[in-house]
């Protein structure tokens, strides 16, 4: 196990190193660059050369991401151009609310979508089983933009029951004081989520109510609803368990647009507000948590699969 934890945590450092090239090179080749964007179109050509001078930026690529490597490795992700703040300290408070609202909309896909998914299996090939599957697939192919929109007409617009815009307090408790203003944020997330779940349990459920040990339960007299709940439900569990691990980086990507369009004081609008000023430093520090989450979810799924089935151990170590 040790082995296999070390195999992985090693490619996951590797992943991350890998990106942060990757968005910094791509982050620089945009035209204009930062001292364009933070000094505005009347910068003189002497006044955007002593800018890039100070910055760094004057210096050739290779050399200013050894420099910004060198920062990150002690901590430091740099100065906001248009905060005038840490990029640590706008993360760390804009961090929290982002991880408040995936884990909510996930805890509520997942809520929703693993007695669905059971629902399914059981009614299979039914009518039930094919309206939910075309809305599920309906929904799963919608973009999240698209999701958040529709969400603000019906429910805000059309039937006025929530906020169109979500809390704008500075505190997660200020945030959860407003139930009703998070309810659209997180339906968005949670939409999307509840499709791709409930499809896992539904496939997963179906291969179980396969197995011999529940011919043996219906066998020896159980009730149906006993075989579903106590031992197919359970042990259809397991790969919506490993899906969470892969599923956190969607959520994240989805979280950037949905915060965006709500106005939620998060990582996804911080990363908006960024990105229309080529605020580089808050760039780069927004997409090198989304690429340890990501790499961190992706370990998680792994660590979870080796746990439950010792020959995925055995295969990757």
């Amino acid at each position: 196990m040790s082995r296999f934890l070390l195999h992985r945590t090693g490619q996951a450092v590797i992943v991350v190193f890998v990106v942060t090239v990757i968005v910094f090179v791509l982050l620089h080749s945009l035209p204009g660059g930062p001292a364009r964007a933070i000094l505005g179109i009347d910068a003189t050509p002497e006044q955007m050369a002593d800018f890039n001078t100070r910055q760094g930026f004057d210096q050739p690529l290779p050399v200013q991401y050894l420099h910004y490597l060198s920062r990150l490795l002690q901590g430091d992700l740099g100065e906001s151009y248009a905060l005038n703040m840490s990029v640590a300290d706008l993360i760390q408070q804009r961090l929290p609310k982002t991880l408040l609202l995936t884990a909510v909309s996930t805890a509520a896909a997942v809520v929703v979508a693993v007695p669905l998914g059971v629902w399914q299996a059981v009614n299979r090939n039914k009518p039930g089983d094919y309206i939910v599957t075309a809305l599920t697939f309906l929904a799963y192919s919608t973009p999240a933009f698209f999701l958040a929109l529709i969400a603000i007409i019906v429910f805000s617009q059309v039937l006025p029951w929530f906020p169109s815009q979500a809390p704008q307090a500075d505190t997660l408790t200020g945030i959860l004081a407003e139930p009703a203003a998070l309810v659209l944020p997180v339906l968005t997330g949670a939409v999307t989520a509840v499709a791709a779940f409930s499809r896992y349990m539904r496939s997963s459920t179906l291969d179980n109510l396969a197995e011999d040990y529940v011919r043996t339960a219906r066998a020896k007299g159980t009730r149906e609803r006993a075989v579903i709940g106590k031992h197919v439900g359970r042990n259809s569990l397991t790969p919506v368990i490993t899906m969470l691990g892969y599923h956190i980086p969607v959520l994240f990507g989805g979280a950037l647009i949905s915060e965006s369009i709500f106005n939620y004081p998060g990582m996804g609008l911080a990363f908006w507000n960024a990105a229309q000023v080529s605020d580089y430093p808050v760039l780069l520090g927004v997409v090198l948590v989304i690429a340890t989450a990501t790499v961190l979810g992706s370990l998680l799924a792994d660590l979870l699969q080796a746990l439950i089935d010792p020959r995925v151990r055995a295969g990757r170590a």
